[in-house]
């Protein structure tokens, strides 16, 4: 008969508990989940757990989360069931039954995402649908075509009609109203900005406006906007305008998160571009948090933009951002464990090995073929003569005595090039892989392809070389 289990834990982990056992593929057990009247399981005492976890008789095991730290020989005595304390962290409940689970699914998402091709006046209209395509492979819902202050944009309707011929959503985006309208004609789904002058414009027809205030700080002013709006019965979304560090944006938030208040099921578009453009900082981070806020606040549309050269990969990040939030906030849960793609320079457990079992491998070694390994403590390269250690992979490439190899030279230096970045960032290593740069570079999908071949190890090569030799 299958093992029953009763596991134990706050109310705030209930719910990514339930999901994590049922993904277990086979557990073995039957479980059920009880929540003893704490928010957070850390806080439970074995008095606590004695008080109020009730009747036990049904469970032949009781599993505690692993940060509490009740006496498990007391709790057993008490309730007459043995008691176990499980991993601290719940994605490690798999490992702790020695079962696999599936992976979080982050398919989901309710906020939609724009991603504007800024430039598009000065680009020819096969160059638009090619940064379109970009920028739909990479997640985006709808194309914003942008208009350029004091630019001439005779195309705006060519522009329009073939993206939407070629299957895309499509927003239109400029302060000029002559611009707004011709995009409106010629079909665009949507349009950046509307303000109280200007909400003609969309009373009528199948265009979804974006309204904004004519002074974008002025919250007061797009409320009456919105109640306006509102009485043509059409859809709409709101932008209280996110304004860049030092120049408001602390501010701007609060208006986000006061608009919310006051209207509670209306649709919120945020604009992050020009905080992501006019911050000098790598952007994965940055465009996470405003993911973290647009969950929070119920916000359903994002816009961004990809113009600087340390933007390249926005697009791509915003994508993923706004699906990890949404599995996060539907397992009341911070955004953690559940997908770590959002980790580019950094990994949450880099090093797998301490220096003293890297010393008890490299023992075991009893051919000639290099084996790289990072941990903690630096770089650690051996075969069976022996195992060299180092931080710099300049001084650890003359210890490896390859330098009549080029071949084997070349791949060694790459690989301690690799290793070396690694140590430094704190990465995951794996030899003949390259290093994994989560959303903002994902990995070829054969990553070993430059290293499969036999001709690879050194004693391959050496071969190879004799019989060059002998037929010389």
């Amino acid at each position: 008969m299958a093992e029953r289990l009763l596991f134990v834990t706050g109310k705030l982990a209930e719910k990514s508990l339930a999901r994590v056992l049922d993904s277990l593929e086979a557990p073995g057990f039957s479980y059920e989940i009880r929540v003893p009247g704490v928010a957070v399981a850390a806080l439970l005492t074995a008095d606590m757990l004695k008080r109020r976890l009730g009747d036990v008789d049904g469970f032949d095991r009781i599993i505690l989360p692993g940060r509490c730290r009740g006496d498990l020989d007391d709790l057993a005595a008490h309730f007459g069931k043995p008691f176990a304390r499980g991993p601290e962290e719940l994605k490690d409940l798999p490992a702790y039954f020695g079962r696999g689970a599936r992976e979080r699914d982050i398919s989901r998402t309710d906020v939609r995402l724009f991603a504007e091709i800024v430039d598009a006046p000065q680009l020819e209209v096969a160059e638009v649908v090619e940064r379109a395509a970009r920028f739909r492979a990479d997640g985006a819902d709808v194309i914003d075509v942008g208009c350029l202050p004091d630019t001439p944009f005779p195309h705006l309707e060519a522009c329009v009609e073939t993206l939407r011929a070629e299957g895309f959503a499509v927003s239109i985006d400029s302060l000029d109203p002559r611009e707004l309208e011709r995009g409106i004609a010629a079909g665009a789904d949507y349009c950046f900005s509307l303000t109280d002058q200007t909400l003609h414009l969309a009373a009528h027809g199948e265009c979804m406006p974006v309204l904004i205030a004519e002074n974008p700080r002025d919250l007061d002013a797009l409320c009456r906007t919105i109640d306006r709006y509102a009485a043509y019965g059409r859809p709409f979304y709101a932008d209280p305008v996110v304004d860049v560090i030092h120049h408001g944006f602390t501010r701007s938030l609060v208006r986000y998160a006061t608009l919310r208040e006051r209207y509670p099921d209306i649709e919120i578009m945020m604009g992050i571009g020009n905080l992501s453009e006019l911050t000098h900082a790598d952007t994965l981070g940055m465009n996470t948090l405003l993911l973290g806020i647009v969950s929070e606040l119920g916000i359903t549309g994002v816009l961004t933009t990809e113009v600087s050269a340390h933007c390249r990969s926005v697009v791509r990040e915003v994508d993923h951002a706004r699906r990890v939030m949404y599995a996060a906030r539907e397992d009341n849960m911070p955004p953690r464990h559940i997908d770590e793609s959002l980790l580019a320079l950094h990994e949450r457990r880099p090093f797998v090995y301490s220096s003293s079992e890297v010393a008890d491998l490299a023992r075991a070694v009893k051919d000639d073929n290099f084996r790289i390994q990072v941990n903690a403590d630096g770089i650690h390269v051996y075969n069976r003569h022996g195992l060299r250690h180092g931080t710099d992979a300049y001084e650890l490439y003359p210890q490896l005595g390859v330098d009549d190899d080029a071949p084997h030279a070349f791949y060694l230096g790459l690989e301690l090039a690799r290793a070396e970045i690694a140590w430094q960032l704190g990465k995951h290593y794996d030899q003949d892989e390259p290093l994994g740069w989560g959303v903002v570079r994902p990995r070829p999908r054969d990553d070993k392809r430059h290293f499969a071949a036999e001709r690879s190890t050194l004693k391959a090569r050496r071969a190879q070389r004799r019989k060059r030799l002998e037929s010389d």
